[in-house]
């Protein structure tokens, strides 16, 4: 370009002198002599004036390079037009929605939302006036649990839905045939000549001599001790040689004679020589458990105070499916007989089971045959099952 030419653009003019640069001579793209900027510097009114100027003229490479690529762009956009259809925006269809119906679907919205909640705040309360009027009428009428009588009612819960049709088969075989218990059970054993104190004594003493000993061995044993005047005074002055040699051959006779002796010196000196009048204190005595203390409150001083449980309980019992779950021990079954027998048959029970024991279901052959519970009984079909040792 010309020396008088200075090349200031308009961003650094603006810069140093902080004013808009009016031209001095206006170039019209119109014009055909001046088609670049080439051409003004040459031959213009610019070049003789020394003037500076703007120009909407652009120079030949740049107006040949932007004439190309505004072709280019060009093209390219219609034919992105005529393939893809001009989508409308998400926001502007809501929008129009909106403008024309939007209006009144909130205002319905809104209004179902709010008959909701009065609803449901309608039925809260509801509710809890209901409530209270249920809590006085269970405190007016509380329920009431009715005794059922297992003499005329069998809907006892217990382990064994037939235990009833099983209890009285059991009495009507016992009532046909007699029992070694029946004659010479403990109760048998005291003189019935002798003070309600003696006869207390010797029926203890014969509980303590019945443990794993056959009746009819105890009842024996018995005799020959009153033949000797049975009273605790006369068991005390006793040697213990002899009456190891009057209770033979009861079942361990010589542990027995010596828990006779300690016994009877506690009742002597503690109970004016009678005997406890309860459960508890029986069992603190020498040679006497749970089974003895319960049958000797009952045969003894007339009171239920539990279920005795021999080896014949407690093997007829579980034989008979009448516990929640099989047991070992007598006193588990014990336990498990008086959480759903009804009192009124545990005096009864050790009587019956004892006699039909002796006599039918024994412990290693039962006469299932004979048994008037054999299409009930759920060993019957079983066989025998040998049972462990307990407290007789």
């Amino acid at each position: 370009m010309a020396n008088n030419v200075k090349k200031l653009t308009l961003a650094s003019k603006l810069a140093k002198q902080g004013a808009v640069i009016q031209p001095t001579t206006i170039i019209k793209r119109a014009t055909s002599s001046v088609r670049d900027i080439e051409d003004l510097v040459v031959g213009g009114a610019a070049a003789s004036t020394g003037a500076l100027y703007f120009s909407p003229i652009q120079t030949r490479k740049q107006r040949l390079l932007n004439g190309e690529t505004i072709q280019k762009t060009a093209t390219k956009e219609v034919l992105i037009a005529a393939r893809v259809p001009q989508k409308k925006k998400r926001n502007q269809q809501s929008s129009l929605a909106a403008g024309a119906e939007g209006e009144p679907a909130i205002q319905k919205e809104a209004a179902v939302k709010k008959e909701g909640k009065t609803r449901i705040k309608k039925e809260v309360e509801e509710q809890k006036e209901k409530e209270p009027k249920a809590e006085v009428k269970k405190k007016l009428k509380p329920e009431i649990k009715q005794q059922i009588d297992p003499l005329v009612n069998e809907d006892v819960v217990s382990p064994q839905s037939l235990w009833y049709r099983q209890l009285e088969n059991i009495r009507t075989m016992r009532s046909l045939n007699a029992a070694p218990v029946d004659t010479m059970g403990c109760h048998q054993c005291a003189d019935p000549s002798a003070d309600g104190k003696t006869q207390r004594f010797q029926k203890l003493v014969a509980l303590m001599l019945s443990s794993q000993t056959k009746d009819q061995t105890t009842y024996e044993a018995m005799n020959r001790l009153k033949a000797r005047t049975l009273t605790p005074d006369s068991l005390k002055d006793m040697p213990v040689g002899e009456l190891e040699t009057l209770l033979h051959p009861v079942s361990f006779y010589k542990n027995k004679a010596k828990y006779l002796k300690q016994t009877t010196q506690i009742l002597i000196d503690k109970y004016d020589a009678d005997i406890p009048d309860n459960v508890k204190e029986l069992i603190a005595l020498p040679g006497v458990g749970p089974k003895m203390a319960h049958i000797c409150m009952a045969v003894a001083w007339d009171k239920l105070t539990g279920i005795g449980v021999d080896v014949h309980v407690h093997r007829i019992s579980n034989r008979l499916g009448w516990l929640p779950r099989p047991t070992k021990e007598p006193e588990q079954t014990r336990v498990g007989l008086e959480s759903w027998l009804p009192s009124t048959l545990w005096a009864e029970v050790n009587h019956l089971f004892v006699g039909f024991g002796q006599t039918i279901c024994t412990p290693l052959k039962p006469n299932c045959g004979q048994c008037l519970n054999k299409d009930i009984c759920p060993s019957a079909k079983m066989g025998a099952t040998p049972t462990k040792k307990g407290v007789r």
